[in-house]
């Protein structure tokens, strides 16, 4: 996993990096923990009768009624976070075990390699280069989620733009952009999809081919925006933004050769994705099963690139401290249910929620969740965080206004992802512009009409996936 604390040499010319709005999640988090507490002393309690239907625990639609308060004191609130945490546990442990599995990969070197390979193999084919670097990085972005990972690989994107005639946006963005479309399209992202599934109770990584259409579809408009800007500039030279990167050729401080082992470590690689959809559809793999296989797979690429144990039980714990605090987000997320639960606020928020949306048609409430969690992503810019804080309220709401569960995903993961381009609290943005030395104000200018494009194309696919009953429930 890439970490975020490395530092360029400044030049006298280089722009100040822009350090984003300082919003700590948990700080935030733990003053909505309060905020609720304060609140079930003031709103009225209610609640629903739960039915099991179909092996899934669902609402009763006609059953609300209001019940006494049940506030919740200052030292529940505090207790309120351990329950949280216990309560996630499995969504927890689940993200530090995949989180740890490609810790082994990324210290095997084999996708350094496999990227500085590319690069050097397509450095004289530019008409290439865009859509071809910008595919990898999205696969990359909907199988394994990549994020953070990005930023070490701008390092030596953004200059080999530069030597092509290009610029750093261009670079930039064929990492970051296409990393960001992968993930939030997530195939089979393990940190966003997998996470509010499993607590919509929905089969794990249904409605795949629905979601690859939807990665195709902004894999293309993305290429096309890019290699637009960037037909542009080799044509007007004077237009390129050289940020900090080296001006007169591709360099790169090592280069990283392709080994017969980093092949093999690759071929488990998309071996492992086979296995797991195979066990997700024939065999109903959940949670479990799926840390268990990514468990064996960080273990086998220890083995095959010859580290040892030692190394191998390093790289995991590496691994997972880098998605350590979206870990430990989801259990503060929890905490807030747990509070809206203890004070039987939860269901009083469902019956509103269901009483204002229930005057709109289910097409225009699944375009209504995706917009909350646009935006709610600018307060918790952490995909597991946000689905382990929503969809426990987004799931049930779903049923009562006529939205399945599948399409409530959706419009959570498009919401979600979207806004990472965007947003100034999302660390790695700031950290990704900061090393290709793009200015955040210029970015944002460059990137918003991708971004209206993007959402134009959300509401698309929502209204469709309402429409065609995105299921299977």
């Amino acid at each position: 996993m890439a970490h975020t604390n490395q530092q360029t040499t400044p030049q006298p010319n280089q722009p100040k990096e822009n350090k984003g709005i300082n919003i700590n999640a948990f700080a935030l988090i733990f003053g909505v923990i309060i905020l609720s507490a304060v609140l079930t002393y003031i709103l009225p309690a209610g609640e629903y009768q739960r039915v099991e239907q179909d092996g899934r625990t669902v609402v009763d639609p006609d059953s609300f009624e209001f019940t006494d308060q049940s506030p919740v004191g200052f030292f529940d609130v505090f207790g309120s976070i351990h329950t949280g945490m216990v309560n996630g546990a499995g969504i927890i442990f689940f993200v530090l075990i995949i989180g740890g599995a490609f810790g082994i990969l990324k210290a095997t070197g084999a996708l350094d390699a496999l990227i500085f390979t590319l690069t050097k193999k397509l450095a004289d084919k530019e008409l290439l280069l865009i859509p071809v670097l910008t595919l990898f990085f999205a696969i990359l972005g909907s199988l394994m989620g990549m994020a953070e990972e990005t930023i070490i690989y701008i390092a030596i994107v953004a200059p080999l733009a530069i030597s092509l005639g290009f610029d750093s946006i261009v670079g930039y963005a064929m990492v970051a952009v296409g990393a960001n479309i992968g993930f939030m399209s997530a195939v089979m992202n393990p940190f966003n999809v997998a996470v509010a599934q499993g607590i919509a109770e929905l089969p794990l990584y249904s409605g795949m081919g629905f979601r690859i259409i939807l990665l195709a579809s902004f894999y293309l408009v993305a290429v096309f925006y890019i290699y637009r800007y960037a037909k542009k500039v080799k044509k007007y030279p004077e237009l390129r933004y050289l940020g900090n990167a080296p001006k007169d050729k591709f360099k790169t401080t090592s280069e990283v050769k392709m080994e017969t082992h980093h092949k093999w470590i690759l071929l488990v690689f998309l071996a492992n994705f086979g296995v797991l959809i195979y066990g997700v559809l024939q065999f109903g793999w959940y949670i479990r099963e799926i840390a268990a296989l990514f468990l064996l797979f960080g273990v086998l690429v220890g083995i095959i690139a010859r580290m040892s144990p030692n190394k191998i039980a390093d790289s995991l714990m590496d691994g997972a401290k880098q998605v350590m605090a979206g870990a430990l987000i989801i259990g503060f997320a929890q905490a807030i249910i747990v509070v809206f639960q203890d004070g039987k606020l939860m269901d009083s928020i469902l019956f509103y929620a269901a009483s204002f949306l229930g005057e709109l048609t289910p097409a225009l409430n699944a375009i209504g969740m995706f917009f909350v969690q646009l935006f709610l992503n600018f307060l918790v810019p952490s995909g597991s965080g946000q689905a382990a804080l929503t969809m426990p309220i987004i799931a049930p709401l779903a049923d009562l206004v006529g939205v399945t569960r599948q399409t409530a995903v959706l419009a959570f993961q498009l919401g979600d992802g979207i806004s990472n381009s965007i947003f100034p609290t999302s660390g790695v943005l700031v950290a990704g512009l900061a090393m290709a030395g793009i200015p955040y104000t210029k970015w944002v200018k460059w990137v918003y009409p991708l971004i209206l494009i993007q959402i134009g194309m959300a509401i698309v696919f929502l209204l469709i996936a309402q429409a065609i009953q995105f299921g299977p429930f």
